[in-house]
């Protein structure tokens, strides 16, 4: 299994609400930037986007706040595929900040490989890209040591 790398967040001032931590929201922008950047690691960058007309749309997301992140810290996002299928990633992304012992807040997220048109439809990834994803699917084992959050997110196999 191959590693993405982690995401730098900027905490933007505006980000903060008037408890003086991150507003919830913008987890989830956060997040995006995440999965945007492992958009890249595996191809589906731009010049992907532009030649296929293909992208990833987010069909469901969890989040699950553990510890308050304050405008001064320096966060990072770790994402991991937690699953997949020809069509659909199952992802996950620990939100970790130095001054906090494990992750100060969790992200599920399920993509769904779409091609874009007047009619937007759902296509396999190509082979090459599939197993660039294969490649980073965590083990069974630790997914599960990830642990569930309020519930859990899933592939259903048809």
């Amino acid at each position: 299994m191959n590693e993405l790398p982690a995401y730098v967040a900027r905490i933007e001032p505006g980000w903060i609400d008037y408890n003086g931590h991150l507003r919830d929201a913008y987890y989830c922008v956060v997040m995006s930037f995440a999965v945007d950047d492992m958009m890249e690691h595996v191809g589906l960058d731009a010049a992907y986007r532009e030649t296929t007309h293909c992208t990833l749309y987010t069909v469901e997301l969890h989040m699950h706040y553990f510890h308050e992140i304050k405008e001064s810290d320096r966060l990072t996002v770790s994402t991991s595929v937690l699953d997949l299928d020809r069509k659909r990633i199952h992802a996950a992304c620990d939100f970790v900040c130095p001054r906090i012992e494990g992750p100060a807040a969790t992200g599920e997220v399920m993509l769904l490989h779409v091609r874009q048109a007047e009619k937007p439809s759902v296509v396999p990834f190509p082979p090459e890209i599939e197993k660039r994803l294969e490649g980073l699917r965590l083990s069974p084992e630790l997914a599960a040591k990830r642990g569930v959050g309020s519930r859990k997110i899933e592939l259903r196999r048809r």
